[in-house]
């Protein structure tokens, strides 16, 4: 358990630091919320997995030279496999040999704590889940898939592996319920409510690690601002304004598993929505390179 910990805290502080650069280069306004989502798979791999190819330009070879170590997992002509070492806390590794007692003991004890937390984590959610789903049986059939209900208050996706669309009682009669729809048909095709889950579940294995909730709820916010994107892609600049409407008839509402239409800050929302511009061909090749450059960067280890 110790050395799991001793491992898994490495990991955390690889996705802290790739996290980090995620949210500076977010808030660059000229890269879409479509984008920014995929850019959040770089940390995540980062709290996920422990191993990383070596390369000579990237963000770890840089730092390396300063505090992040890497200790070699292989070593080919063609191909470097490490994992990161930041901690730094041990003399050997595979099994982990501490370089005091004293830092076994801490490593030792921790894990458990971390255990016992991230088990208690994981079972609330699993319990807010489960009854959340099961409070919302009785939703009555509207059409498909959509259905309505008078215990929630704004529409969203429930469900993970068969996920419905639940509105209010009160938008059976909404004028643009369509573009509600089409919203939330965005949320089931991208398969949203499956990574919100597997985005919490990793928030609650790293739950010592601040940044990981940072970074969650960002994530969430950009995965909103995608489906905007993604409704606004297929409407003119009429529907453009119909949809800012529709967004403002919403009321907000703060869900776990869901993906709510109103669940996001709707300013942000509309100021998204009014200067949101239709990607090009040749924008859509350049941001294109500039993941798979920023890929590379955040996801090498230094050899």
């Amino acid at each position: 358990m110790g050395e799991l910990f001793y491992w898994l805290l490495n990991m955390s502080i690889a996705a802290a630091v790739t996290g980090t650069v995620i949210v500076l280069i977010r808030l660059i306004r000229r890269i879409p919320r479509r984008v920014s989502v995929l850019l959040w798979i770089i940390p995540f791999i980062r709290f996920c997995i422990p191993f990383g190819i070596g390369g000579k330009y990237g963000l770890m070879a840089l730092l390396s030279g300063f505090t992040t170590k890497t200790v070699p997992v292989y070593e080919g002509d063609l191909l470097k496999v490490s994992m990161m070492n930041s901690v730094q806390a041990a003399d050997s590794y595979f099994p982990v040999t501490y370089r005091t007692d004293l830092l076994a003991g801490v490593f030792r004890y921790a894990s458990y704590i971390w255990a016992l937390t991230a088990a208690v984590i994981v079972a609330v959610m699993t319990v807010l889940y489960v009854t959340t789903i099961r409070e919302l049986k009785d939703a009555k059939n509207l059409k498909d898939n959509v259905y309505c209900s008078d215990k929630i208050l704004s529409p969203a996706v429930y469900g993970v592996f068969r996920p419905r669309i639940i509105i209010p009682v009160t938008y059976k009669d909404m004028e643009n319920l369509d573009l509600v729809i089409l919203h939330e048909q965005c949320h089931i095709r991208r398969l949203d409510n499956l990574w919100r889950v597997i985005a919490f579940f990793t928030a609650a294995v790293h739950w010592f690690n601040p940044l990981s909730w940072v970074f969650l709820k960002l994530y969430l916010a950009d995965v909103e601002l995608a489906c905007d994107e993604s409704v606004l892609s297929r409407l003119g600049e009429d529907g453009k304004k119909r949809y800012a409407h529709t967004l403002l008839d919403a009321r907000q509402s703060r869900t776990v598993f869901a993906s709510s239409f109103g669940g996001a800050k709707i300013r942000t929302r509309i100021e998204h929505i009014l200067s949101f511009r239709k990607m090009t061909a040749v924008s859509a090749a350049g941001l294109s390179i500039l993941v798979i450059a920023i890929a590379y960067i955040l996801l090498t280890n230094a050899n």
